[in-house]
C-alpha cells in the first residue's frame, strides 16, 4: 500500500503544476461565462469562482442575439473539408518525396517547408485576387481553396518524415508479388502510416478551426463568418468587450477541438504502439 502511494505521488505530483497551468485558462473562461454581469464587473468579487450563482444568460445572448449557430456551421464545414483535402494532397506529395527518386527531390522538399514558413499576411493579398477572380468571395469555398496553401506544406513535411521511417522492403515485397505502386501504397504503406495521417489531420483541423486572417478577408461579412471572426466583430464594439458572451463563445468554440484531441489522440498512440511490435 505504501509503495502504491509513493508511486502515485512520484508520478502525479510533479505533473500537477503543469496540468493546473494548462487547464487554468479554460477554468477561468468557463467561470466567467457563467457569471452574471453584476458579479462579473464588480471589482470586489473574486474572479476565480462564482459567488452569486451561475447563469446561462451569456449563452442565451450568444444563441439568440447573434448568428453563432451559423458561424459554428461555417467553421466546421470549412475545417472538415479543408482538412480532408489537405491531408490527401499532402499524403500524395509526401509519398512522392519520400519514396520516389527524381532530380531535385531534396531541394523540392525544402522548398515546401519554406513555403509553410511564409507569413499569411504576405499571402492573403495575391490570394484575394485569385478568390475574386474565381467568384468565391463570401462563400465557404473561398476558405476551402485558400486554407490548403498553408495546410498542404505542413502535412507534406510532417508525413514525409513519417513515411521515411517505414521500411522500403515492405513496399518492394508487395510490388514483387505483383502489386502496382498504387496498390502497395494503399494496402501496405497507408495502414502503417495511419498514425502520421491522423496526427496531420488533427493539426490541420486545429489550424483551420482557429484561423482568423483569411476568414476575415474572404468570408467576413453578414452571416458568412467563422467563429473567430464573428465573435470579434459582433461582441467587441470599439473598446467595449462583452466578456460574458465572449467567454461563452470561447467555451463552445473549444468543444470540437477538445473532442478531437480527447478521442483521436488515443487512437493515434495505440496506432503507434501497434506498429512498433512485430506479429
Amino acid at each position: 500500500m505504501l509503495a502504491a502511494v509513493r508511486a502515485a505521488l512520484t508520478t502525479y505530483v510533479p505533473v500537477l503544476p503543469f496540468v493546473v497551468f494548462a487547464l487554468f485558462p479554460y477554468y477561468h473562461m468557463a467561470v466567467t461565462s457563467l457569471k452574471a454581469d453584476a458579479e462579473l464587473y464588480n471589482p470586489l468579487k473574486n474572479p476565480l469562482w462564482i459567488q452569486d450563482g451561475a447563469t446561462l444568460d451569456h449563452y442565451r445572448v450568444l444563441v439568440r442575439e447573434t448568428l453563432f449557430s451559423r458561424w459554428y456551421l461555417n467553421t466546421f464545414a470549412v475545417s472538415a473539408i479543408a482538412t480532408v483535402a489537405s491531408v490527401i494532397i499532402g499524403l500524395l506529395a509526401a509519398y512522392a518525396l519520400a519514396r520516389l527518386r527524381f532530380p531535385g527531390v531534396g531541394p523540392f522538399g525544402v522548398a515546401i517547408f519554406v513555403t509553410y514558413l511564409v507569413p499569411p499576411s504576405l499571402l492573403f493579398l495575391p490570394l484575394a485576387i485569385v478568390v475574386n477572380h474565381l467568384g468565391l468571395s463570401d462563400s465557404v469555398w473561398s476558405l476551402v481553396v485558400t486554407y490548403p496553401t498553408f495546410l498542404v506544406p505542413f502535412n507534406t513535411w510532417l508525413l514525409m518524415g513519417y513515411l521515411r521511417t517505414i521500411p522500403r522492403e515492405l513496399e518492394e515485397c508487395a510490388m514483387i508479388d505483383g502489386a502496382s505502386r498504387i496498390q502497395a501504397m494503399r494496402r501496405i504503406i497507408l495502414p502503417l502510416a495511419l498514425p502520421g495521417v491522423l496526427s496531420a489531420a488533427i493539426f490541420s483541423f486545429t489550424l483551420s478551426w482557429n484561423e482568423f486572417l483569411y476568414a476575415l478577408v474572404f468570408m467576413g461579412s453578414g452571416h458568412m463568418k467563422t467563429i473567430p471572426v464573428g465573435t470579434v466583430n459582433d461582441l467587441i464594439r470599439a473598446d467595449v468587450f462583452q466578456w460574458g458572451p465572449l467567454m461563452a463563445a470561447a467555451v463552445l468554440g473549444s468543444v470540437p477541438v477538445a473532442v478531437v484531441y480527447t478521442f483521436f489522440v488515443d487512437h493515434y498512440v495505440s496506432g503507434m504502439t501497434a506498429g512498433a511490435v512485430k506479429g
